[in-house]
């Protein structure tokens, strides 16, 4: 990934923090036929040895899976909050007109090994802990156990599980930091006044990076 100097992220707790507001990934392999991607929601998990490992599914009927090129690394990209930013918003428009249209978001890219495994102990691990990780916010939390066992077991024998074991990670977060600080001010007061979920998360990252 293309990461100019001021956009660079390298704390490895921001960028999981990233990974996990936004669970939902891209995980893009290389098989026989070329790249493959699939949307599928990643836990994080530290490891004391290491950078940790990133946990999912995948439908049995996806080929995904069943294709992966021997020895070549998967990738896992998480998406944090994006907002379109205007030009007009800029005190450097009034200045000198020399501004463009530009686009803040924030992403962290995940690189290493894939295993795929079908053991039917450690996926019901897995999808007990995915569940619960969105379950928890709720008041009255769903559980897997809610469900009836054959048909839970039936649901998981459709699936197949895959960890990431991580060997590095990339963080970008590009919010405005190559502007003057006039015109940071002026994207923070716009986004809040959109008033809308995305824009007052960029405008927070945005505010923060001025800090």
């Amino acid at each position: 990934m293309y990461i100019p100097a001021a956009f660079k992220e390298e704390r490895p707790e921001r960028m999981v923090e990233l990974m996990r507001a936004h669970p939902l990934a891209t995980l893009v392999t290389l098989g026989s036929e070329g790249l493959a991607a699939s949307h599928l929601p990643m836990l994080y998990e530290p490891a004391q040895d290491g950078a940790g490992m990133l946990h999912g599914h995948l439908a049995k009927g996806n080929p995904q899976w069943k294709d992966l090129r021997e020895g070549v690394e998967a990738l896992a990209i998480f998406h944090g909050p994006e907002a379109y930013i205007s030009p007009s918003w800029y005190v450097t428009k009034q200045e000198t007109g020399r501004v463009v249209p530009t686009w803040n978001y924030s992403v962290v890219h995940v690189y290493g090994a894939l295993d795929v495994y079908t053991d039917a102990e450690r996926l019901r691990a897995h999808l007990a802990a995915l569940t619960a990780s969105q379950e928890g916010r709720f008041q009255r939390p769903w559980s897997v156990d809610d469900a009836p066992a054959d048909f839970v077991d039936g649901m998981q024998r459709a699936v197949v599980g895959v960890s990431l074991r991580i060997r590095r990670m990339e963080g970008k977060w590009k919010m405005s930091q190559n502007r003057p600080a006039a015109d940071r001010e002026a994207v923070v007061a716009a986004l809040t006044a959109q008033g809308d979920e995305a824009s007052l998360a960029v405008a927070e990252l945005v505010r923060a990076e001025m800090r």
